[in-house]
């Protein structure tokens, strides 16, 4: 049986039978629009992200199932970089009649497994069919106390910068499958599979340890342009302190060229904060209550260059600042 055989509708009732009905659901797939609760007194969080097939992934590479989860990942992850709760997700999908059944079950597989997991409920999209590739939209909604709202925007000279996890292994994966490579495990699942820290983003957010945060999804260097951006700051990191795997560190030994992907690598989804300097034990002691690793990669300056990355000398070192770009 194909996807022409059971049609737009066949596939619908197929998700929608397979769909939990989280709290705050009134009304979620089968009708004109959802209708979803709100917690009295909260913000409602609204993100979206677009995978394009040969943009953002590879069919030949990438596992659906893996991708359905990813595309659930990244859109939790800018929740947890405002410190919000993830409630509901919307879906659109653009499928090419060269998708089997079968291959669009893996994807609903790991999108509704990822979306549990994190007690996230699918409450609509849309389907339609593409002319070749792929295409995946997912919206997420989430909510957050308003005086715990947590922005790019807030950071102050003398903060300091912390990252959560580890750096660059995402961008390495995808350097070495574009080389012809098959990547260590450990970097493909960074790659295949990135996590969506949002109890470390909520514990941030609802303790008032951070006075900005955003998720690093274009590359390190390029995504602190944007928490600095607009408030006449900068920044200083220290190269040796940067957080990496031992993966990372074994295959940039072979390849230093690619070391600076723990700057510029992207996808990485960890999250990049703020932290005055009197809640830094408070902010440490996280990394044990919720197992990950928590790092003091740098601090924020007035104004001047906008970043300064000094080796453990405290000499300068050049980095050049590509990061992600769609254009």
């Amino acid at each position: 049986m194909s996807l022409h055989d059971i049609g737009e509708f066949g596939l619908i009732e197929q998700l929608r039978r397979s769909v939990r009905q989280g709290p705050g659901v009134k009304i979620g797939i089968g009708d004109d629009c959802a209708a979803l609760e709100v917690p009295a007194g909260e913000l409602l969080l609204v993100t979206n992200d677009l995978l394009l097939e040969n943009v953002h992934f590879r069919r030949d590479w990438i596992d659906l199932a893996d991708l359905g989860a990813k595309s659930v990942a990244v859109n939790l992850s800018d929740i947890a970089a405002m410190g919000g709760v993830p409630r509901y997700l919307v879906l659109g999908l653009g499928l090419p009649s060269s998708l089997t059944l079968g291959e669009i079950d893996r994807f609903l597989e790991g999108f509704l497994g990822e979306a549990t997991a994190n007690e996230v409920s699918l409450v609509g999209g849309d389907t339609c069919r593409a002319e070749q590739f792929l295409s995946v939209s997912v919206t997420a909604h989430g909510t957050i106390p308003a005086s715990e709202l947590v922005r790019r925007k807030g950071g102050r000279p003398g903060d300091l910068l912390y990252v959560s996890g580890e750096l660059g292994g995402s961008g390495l994966a995808l350097c070495q499958l574009e080389a012809g490579q098959k990547p260590e495990p450990s970097l493909a699942c960074r790659h295949f599979r990135p996590r969506a820290r949002l109890s470390l983003g909520r514990a941030l957010a609802s303790r008032g340890l951070v006075t900005s945060m955003i998720d690093l999804s274009d590359g390190l260097l390029a995504d602190l342009h944007h928490l600095l951006a607009g408030d006449s700051l900068g920044a200083v990191l220290y190269l040796d302190k940067m957080p990496v795997s031992e993966a990372f560190d074994r295959v940039t030994a072979r390849r230093p060229e690619w070391r600076n992907l723990v700057f510029n690598g992207g996808e990485d989804y960890e999250l990049l904060f703020t932290v005055p300097e009197q809640q830094r034990l408070e902010v440490e002691k996280l990394s044990e209550e919720f197992d990950v690793r928590i790092t003091e990669v740098g601090k924020v300056k007035k104004g001047g260059k906008p970043v300064d990355v000094l080796d453990a000398a405290g000499n300068p070192v050049s980095v050049a600042a590509a990061g992600f770009r769609h254009f």
